[in-house]
């Protein structure tokens, strides 16, 4: 997996997103924050990245892709897929946010809802696979998906010099596992963020061993050296924040990246904060 060469690929087919300062957030944090706003990015995450990497990789003849998605994958996908001309189909929870569904249906997918579970998810996707042929594209745990997400952290070094550290949000774990791929020979250390109600990620670290489905392979376990957890009331702080002070609309996602940026070792002077995404369902806001 290489970010760098991803990077390259990616080069003049998604935004190269820009990095923004607060100082009022440098003052809440108490460390000096570059914003790498994929708030910005096409489809409105980082996801596109991954999305189009994988696409560009795709072996020849391939027509039709297909992913489970709730959201922002499903979105980038549908996007990329239509910029190389393939058909793509997203299995997507019923109970997911209707703006979403618009969203994908908007850059071009075809929409098959299933139960909103990881099993309905799941099984609709192997049915549909295996009625559709299509090829399956994994959200997250795939190595060209990775480096694609990865290259953020090629741009965010690249556009600042001198940091100490960067901090992104950690799900699935393709994002922060690119990021610490690129980050690997830096002397950048890597950290991520996770909610204390969804701590997979941080109790696999912990433990040393994959515990469900937080990261990929042993990326997370060798690369990142901690993974910060925070409250869902530090989430909110960080959010309304960031909208209120740096004029940013982030999703929740995005702000766990940034209240766990002010929970680093006080050693951590410079850093580069990973603002994923800023799809936001104003319907369920927290506030």
């Amino acid at each position: 997996m290489d970010p760098y060469a991803a990077a390259e690929r990616l080069d003049g087919r998604i935004h190269r997103t820009p990095i923004l300062g607060c100082t009022a957030l440098d003052r809440w944090a108490g460390r000096s924050l570059a914003l790498k706003c994929e708030n910005l990015q096409k489809t409105g995450s980082f996801k596109i990245r991954g999305a189009t990497n994988a696409v560009l990789r795709l072996p020849p003849g391939v027509q039709h892709v297909i992913a489970a998605s709730s959201g922002n994958f499903g979105q980038a996908l549908a996007l990329a897929a239509r910029e190389a001309g393939l058909r793509c189909t997203v299995v997507v929870p019923r109970d997911a946010p209707a703006v979403k569904m618009a969203a994908m249906r908007g850059y071009g997918a075809e929409l098959v809802l299933c139960e909103p579970t990881l099993e309905g998810r799941r099984s609709t996707l192997k049915e549909q696979v295996a009625a559709t042929g299509a090829q399956e594209m994994p959200s997250f745990d795939h190595p060209h998906v990775i480096e694609g997400q990865g290259s953020v952290a090629v741009e965010l070094l690249q556009q600042v010099p001198g940091l100490d550290s960067v901090i992104a949000p950690i799900g699935g774990g393709g994002l922060i596992g690119g990021i610490a791929l690129a980050c690997r020979d830096t002397g950048v250390r890597v950290f991520a963020g996770e909610p204390f109600g969804a701590d997979e990620a941080w109790r696999s670290k912990k433990a040393g061993v994959r515990i469900q489905e937080p990261n990929p392979e042993t990326v997370v376990r060798d690369h990142v050296e901690a993974v910060v957890r925070v409250t869902d009331e530090e989430i909110v702080e960080a959010m309304k924040l960031c909208w209120e002070r740096a004029k940013l609309v982030i999703e929740p996602s995005a702000a766990v990246a940034l209240a766990a940026a002010k929970k680093l070792p006080a050693d951590c002077h410079d850093v580069g904060v990973v603002l994923s995404g800023g799809n936001v369902d104003l319907g369920a806001l927290p506030f």
